[in-house]
């Protein structure tokens, strides 16, 4: 590869001694070195640890077995999680090679859907805090604070102001556990270096009156922020993060609905960001379509699409599957009539008072909705049977809201119907698996949000997908840094949605499951890394060759860039 494209910096390199100047009980209280019992004997002698542990010295993998039985020993999951925090916590390196080898059965627990009742017993469980917590009163030092959480510079940053933590609402500083548990899952599923990443909690306060009236609650105890003091603080954050991490992507996480979106064409333009909830839920959705097109024989064109909600997550569906319809070479009135978003309220139409401006864009005209034989406001199942879905989504966080009759209506008119309940954590799932099949009669197609078992239907077992955004933000995350992306768009994500789709192999469909299992994590997030750097068209800011040996160069700098957590040998400075 060509020197001027060099790997990018941060990783050890592990083809040579890692020289150290920590010492004794110094070394063991920095999780990021600490390998615990498996310091060698020469290495005890070099930084004083004879004495601080016990003789026997184990392997990692000896060590990974004794952590799974510590963990396997817990029965309730915020245990679990409570015991790899501690873990992570101790020594990152057995950590992150335990979840990277273990990821289907530790990522619900490290991630939805125990991080969501980690998140609202926070301040209840917290050990050891992890990241920068940035409050109003800290506007004037927001670089300071910054500074002083990061060993090195940083190049990736997740950050949330708590707002709307999964379909759980406002959890003030609990919310911290979702960009704690994000960056893991950049670590293990895309080998991004820990040292490079940063969780930021944004505690702009809190109006959940429970947080507020309990003692111990960990947060800024204040009315959650709003109007102009809000967005100057946010102005001050992204001031600061550009004069502190220049070359940092920064990923807005959980924002709620009208401020996410805002926030993200607001800045997006500012520095290389992206949000997760919008951008990422919408190619991990639009790849599950793509996947199940395929395996039934059917074009993306001609699909019919009705949304269940309106908030943020909806809508980057709905612009991502725009931008694929208009790929497939759809004009504008056809996708007009693809794309049938309801909200609370009903079907939306550009007639109701006090509409949201982001959600105009998907608003029916009255000359559309009468086109359609709808009035607005319709409600699901009259829309169902109007429009003849071929596509059912639901992001309402509501559960319970696809009901039998609906279904039914839908698989009436389209012989595998495609049924995304995407609500998470599991309590806020529109409709089960089991429900949806059964309705159905086991012909739908169907992916959730949150970890399902199979479903045996007719004798068969049914495995179900998730549609998880684990499979898209890791090798996003990780091109962007690789390509020194000055700006991430929507057409990013929608190669990583192609790219996705592409993976899901034909044995998955044929089990009825349209995403790849999640064992499979750093295998995908290395093909959608790859792909996406391509798309960038850079390399450490530098132009990339637009043929194969473009492609090429990009494989090898995404793999030099992928940290495997293993110990490299230590010597004293």
């Amino acid at each position: 590869m060509p020197a001027t494209h060099a790997p990018i910096p941060g990783a050890p390199d592990a083809r040579r001694p890692l020289r150290l100047t920590f010492h004794g009980r110094s070394l063991l209280g920095r999780a990021m070195y600490n390998k615990d019992a498996a310091f060698t004997d020469e290495e005890r002698h070099w930084f004083g640890l004879h004495g601080l542990l016990p003789v026997n010295v184990l392997t990692l993998e000896e060590q990974l077995g004794l952590e799974l039985e510590h963990v396997r020993r817990k029965a309730d999951p915020l245990e679990r999680y409570i015991g790899l925090a501690a873990l992570q916590d101790r020594n990152e390196t057995l950590f992150y090679r335990l979840l990277a080898e273990n990821l289907e059965e530790f990522l619900p627990i490290v991630y939805t859907p125990t991080v969501g009742r980690a998140c609202q017993e926070y301040s209840h469980i917290l050990r050891r805090p992890r990241g920068v917590w940035i409050t109003p009163d800290d506007t004037g030092r927001i670089p300071e604070l910054l500074r002083n959480a990061a060993q090195q510079e940083v190049r990736l940053l997740v950050v949330t102001d708590n707002e709307r933590i999964l379909g759980l609402g406002d959890q003030g500083a609990g919310g911290m556990g979702i960009p704690v548990g994000k960056l893991a899952i950049y670590t293990a599923g895309a080998g991004i270096y820990p040292a490079l990443t940063l969780p930021v909690s944004l505690d702009v306060g809190t109006d959940n009156q429970a947080l507020l009236a309990d003692p111990i609650y960990a947060g800024w105890r204040h009315p959650r922020l709003r109007g102009p003091a809000y967005d100057a603080f946010i102005d001050s954050f992204v001031a600061g993060v550009k004069s502190v991490f220049p070359r940092a992507i920064l990923q807005w996480e959980d924002f709620k609905q009208h401020i996410a979106i805002r926030i993200l064409d607001r800045y997006r333009d500012v520095l290389p960001s992206f949000n997760d909830d919008i951008q990422g839920t919408a190619a991990v959705v639009v790849a599950g379509i793509l996947a199940g097109l395929r395996h039934v024989g059917e074009p993306l064109r001609g699909q019919r699409f009705v949304f269940l909600g309106a908030g943020a997550a909806a809508t980057g569906i709905a612009r991502l599957v725009r931008a694929a319809l208009a790929e497939a070479g759809a004009d504008e009135a056809e996708i007009r009539r693809s794309l049938i978003l309801l909200d609370s309220r009903g079907l939306l139409d550009l007639e109701r008072p006090g509409l949201d401006d982001d959600k105009r864009e998907f608003a029916l005209s009255h000359t559309e909705l009468a086109n359609l034989g709808l009035e607005a406001g319709a409600d699901l199942l009259s829309v169902v049977t109007a429009v003849r879905p071929t596509v059912l989504i639901g992001t309402t966080a509501a559960p319970n809201t696809f009901t039998e009759q609906a279904i039914r209506a839908m698989a009436d008119a389209c012989p595998h119907p495609i049924i995304l309940p995407l609500s998470n954590p599991t309590s806020r799932c529109e409709a089960t698996p089991a429900q949806v099949l059964a309705w159905t009669d086991g012909r739908a197609l169907v992916a959730t949000g949150s970890p399902f078992d199979p479903v045996v239907v007719n004798g068969t077992t049914r495995e179900i997908g998730q549609a998880n955004n684990a499979f898209i933000f890791p090798g996003v995350g990780l091109a962007a840094i690789v390509a020194a992306a000055r700006h991430i768009d929507d057409a990013q994500f929608l190669v990583a949605a192609h790219t996705l789709a592409g993976l899901v192999s034909d044995e998955r469909l044929a089990e009825g499951a349209l995403y790849p299992s999640i064992g499979d994590l750093r295998a995908v997030s290395r093909e959608i890394a790859v792909a996406v750097v391509c798309s960038f068209g850079t390399l450490n800011g530098l132009p990339l060759a637009a043929c194969e040996h473009g492609r090429a160069e990009a494989e090898v700098a995404v793999d030099q860039a992928m940290w495997w957590p293993e110990y490299l040998p230590y010597e004293p400075a």
